[in-house]
C-alpha cells in the first residue's frame, strides 16, 4: 500500500512539479519522473523500482505481470469479433439475417517457476464457442495446457490444445484475412483435443528450416474427457514443415496476409496426417456422435503452403479423409470422404488496406454425393481489410458466391450469395 499511495501521489502531483521547475528543456517521461521523485521523496530507489514492475500494456500482446524476482510471468489477452451476415437466394432474395457475438475470448499464457515451464489458458463465452457438445459437456475451455521447454528448439506439452494438422486450423481465429475460415477447413480441419504434444524446431529466418510436431490424444475432440473401453481409440497426429528460403518473420507462417511485407521471398510446404482409431463422431473430433454405438477408424490427410513477398501472399490447402471402412452408418449418418482444395490470395496496400480473393472447392466421395446433395461444391470470395491496428484491431468484409454441381432436388433453393461485415478488437 505504501508503494502503490507514493506512485498515486506521483501521477496526481506530477503535472504541478514540472511546472514549478519552469524549465523549457525536452526530457523524456521517465526522465521527468525520476527528477521529480529525486526532489521530492526520500525513497526514491525503492519507488522507482516498483514502477518498473508495473505492467506492461501492449495492443496485440496483452497486459503483461511479472514480479522483480521473475518466478513467474502472466499475460493476459481478450478478444471479441462482432459479426453481421446475410445469405440470398438464387433470386437475390433474403433468406437468413444473422448477428451475434461471434467469439468472444479470454487468454492468460505465461510460465511459472522458470521460463522452461509455459502454460496456455483460453477460455471462450459465446454462443458459438461455449455451446454443449454431444456427449452433454459444456465447451466453455478452448486451451488449458502445460508445456516443457528446455530451449527454442523443442518442447513437449499435456494438456488441452489445438491439434497441429493443417495450416488453415492452426492459424488462429484472430489472425484471418476473412471473416471465416474456408468450407474445406470447416469439414476437414483438424481441432481441439486432450492429450501429449511435442513439436521441433531447426533452423533460422535466412536459411533452411523445418519443424516437426506430433501429438497423441484422446481422439474425441475437446472437453470430451473420457471414452469409453473398448469404443473409442487415440488419435495419432503428425505434421512436417519445410521453410527452405528461412522461416517467416512476426510468424507470419500461421498469420493471414503479409503484414510484415517480407523483403525477401517466404515459402512455407507442410504435409500432416491423422489416424483416428476407433473415432465416436463422424468428424472424427467434431461432428455428431455416431448411432448405435458405432465406431469407424478415421484418417484425415493435409498438404499445405505459404508464400508471402513484399505485401503479397498466397496460400493453398489440400485436406481429405477416408475410412477403411463403409463411410455409410445406421440411422442414415454417414462419414464425410472426400477432399478439398482451398487457394487464397491476397495484396496488402500501405499496409492499412487488403484485397483478397479465395476460392475453395469440396469434391465428395461417389457413395456420399446423394447423401451430402451434391457433386461438388464451390465458393467463390472476395474481401476487403482495413487493418488499424495490424490484426488486433481491424474492420472486414466479404462477399460470397456458392455454386453446387449436380444438386438433388432437395438442395436446389441453396443460398447462391452471402455477405458478411466483422469487427475484431483485441487487447
Amino acid at each position: 500500500m505504501k508503494h502503490f499511495a507514493a506512485i498515486t501521489l506521483i501521477v496526481l502531483t506530477l503535472p504541478l512539479g514540472m511546472a514549478a521547475r519552469g524549465t523549457e528543456e525536452k526530457v523524456s517521461g521517465t526522465d521527468r519522473i525520476e527528477s521529480f521523485i529525486a526532489d521530492s521523496l526520500d525513497s526514491k530507489e525503492e519507488i522507482l523500482e516498483s514502477i518498473k514492475n508495473l505492467p506492461n500494456i501492449e495492443i496485440g500482446k496483452g497486459i503483461t505481470f511479472r514480479p522483480k524476482n521473475e518466478s513467474y510471468e502472466m499475460t493476459l489477452r481478450f478478444r471479441m469479433q462482432n459479426m453481421l451476415g446475410m445469405s440470398f437466394g438464387r433470386d437475390f432474395g433474403l433468406t437468413e439475417t444473422e448477428a451475434q457475438i461471434k467469439r468472444l475470448r479470454l487468454r492468460f499464457d505465461g510460465y511459472i517457476f522458470s521460463p522452461k515451464f509455459i502454460y496456455s489458458i483460453q477460455l471462450g463465452f459465446s454462443s458459438y464457442d461455449s455451446e454443449v457438445i454431444p456427449n452433454g459437456n459444456m465447451n466453455l475451455i478452448r486451451d488449458a495446457i502445460v508445456y516443457f521447454m528446455p530451449n527454442s528448439s523443442w518442447n513437449i506439452g499435456f494438456g488441452q490444445t489445438k491439434v497441429k494438422t493443417n495450416r488453415a486450423r492452426v492459424n488462429s481465429s484472430s489472425a484471418l484475412q476473412f471473416v471465416d475460415r474456408s468450407i474445406v477447413n470447416s469439414e476437414f480441419g483438424g481441432d481441439r483435443d486432450m492429450g501429449f504434444f511435442g513439436e521441433y524446431y531447426y533452423g533460422d529466418y535466412d536459411s533452411f528450416a523445418l519443424a516437426a510436431k506430433a501429438s497423441v490424444t484422446l481422439g474425441e475432440g475437446r472437453n470430451w474427457n473420457t471414452s469409453s473401453a473398448g469404443a473409442g481409440g487415440f488419435a495419432y497426429t503428425g505434421r512436417l514443415e519445410f521453410y527452405p528460403m528461412g522461416r517467416f518473420h512476426g510468424k507470419g507462417e500461421y498469420i493471414e496476409g503479409d503484414l510484415d511485407r517480407e523483403e525477401t521471398p517466404k515459402l512455407m510446404l507442410g504435409i500432416g496426417y491423422t489416424f483416428n482409431d476407433n473415432a465416436r463422431r463422424v468428424q472424427g473430433w467434431k461432428g455428431a456422435v455416431m448411432s448405435g454405438n458405432e465406431t469407424r477408424d478415421i484418417a484425415s490427410y493435409y498438404a499445405d503452403m505459404v508464400l508471402k513477398y513484399k505485401g503479397f501472399a498466397f496460400a493453398a490447402d489440400y485436406l481429405g479423409r477416408y475410412t477403411p471402412q463403409s463411410p455409410l452408418l445406421s440411422d442414415g449418418q454417414h462419414i464425410y470422404t472426400g477432399s478439398g482444395l482451398n487457394l487464397q490470395s491476397s495484396y496488402l496496400f500501405d499496409g492499412k488496406w487488403e484485397v483478397a480473393i479465395r476460392n475453395s472447392t469440396m469434391f465428395p466421395d461417389r457413395e456420399i454425393r446423394s447423401l451430402e446433395g451434391y457433386g461438388r461444391w464451390n465458393q467463390s470470395t472476395v474481401g476487403v481489410t482495413r487493418y488499424i491496428i495490424g490484426h488486433s484491431l481491424k474492420v472486414q468484409l466479404d462477399v460470397s458466391y456458392n455454386h453446387m454441381k449436380d444438386a438433388v432436388p432437395a438442395m436446389a433453393g441453396y443460398d447462391r450469395w452471402g455477405i458478411r461485415f466483422q469487427v475484431e478488437l483485441g487487447l
